[in-house]
């Protein structure tokens, strides 16, 4: 049966950043954002659960590009396994593969936009700045370098620069709040986005010698 501690063995030995910690942190907050704005629950929690059940793996190009595609088609395997009707299946396929930042998939149901919004609140606030270093030190890359005005820009690195943690929050982790579906997500990310980017600026000035 599909729960919890089933889940948990799909998990074990994930990174730090997309662990079994993520994932609950992610299912208590889809579940909350459902008890708020309404959506199948049966579905929520079976896409947060199976989400990154192919661990993208900070150094492994494929699964961290297409971890979303390869987490629902394992999703497709478990579900049927357990006699899911097939398209409830999709459904919960759909919300794996919406779920990313960079997916071009966007959520089109009401249960994609929540499960997107409690994976990406995970990605704001105290824990959004830990996770965005320690994904960093996994992939071997530094916590801060100064970001190119073509990065500023574009979104583009210039020779020889290095894709940071500090990258990331000006590429992703600061346009969350803007990105989020539901009214319940916008409000939570208001306090999470300040502290976030409090961190951020904290982080350059020390970094850089500011007094």
């Amino acid at each position: 049966m599909l729960n919890i501690d089933k889940a948990r063995e799909w998990y074990e030995g994930a990174d730090a950043v997309h662990n079994f910690d993520h994932i609950l942190r992610v299912y208590r907050m889809a579940e909350f954002l459902s008890n708020e704005e309404g959506g199948d629950f049966e579905i929520i929690g079976a896409a947060t659960l199976l989400h990154d059940a192919v661990d993208p793996h900070p150094n492994e190009d494929y699964t961290r590009t297409a971890h979303h595609e390869i987490s629902a088609n394992f999703a497709g395997k478990i579900l049927a396994g357990e006699k899911w009707e097939s398209d409830k299946v999709e459904e919960v396929q759909h919300c794996i593969r919406a779920h990313r930042f960079r997916s071009t998939e966007k959520p089109k149901s009401l249960e994609a936009k929540i499960v997107f919004d409690a994976d990406k609140i995970d990605s704001i606030g105290a824990i959004g700045a830990a996770r965005a270093i320690a994904y960093a030190a996994l992939d071997n890359k530094p916590f801060f370098t100064p970001a190119s005005k073509l990065f500023s820009k574009k979104f583009e690195l210039e020779e020889n620069e290095v894709h940071s943690a500090y990258h990331e929050y000006i590429f992703k982790l600061i346009n969350i709040k803007d990105r989020l579906y539901t009214a319940t997500a916008k409000k939570i990310a208001v306090a999470r986005h300040k502290y976030l980017e409090e961190f951020f600026i904290q982080l350059k000035a020390e970094y850089l010698g500011e007094r």
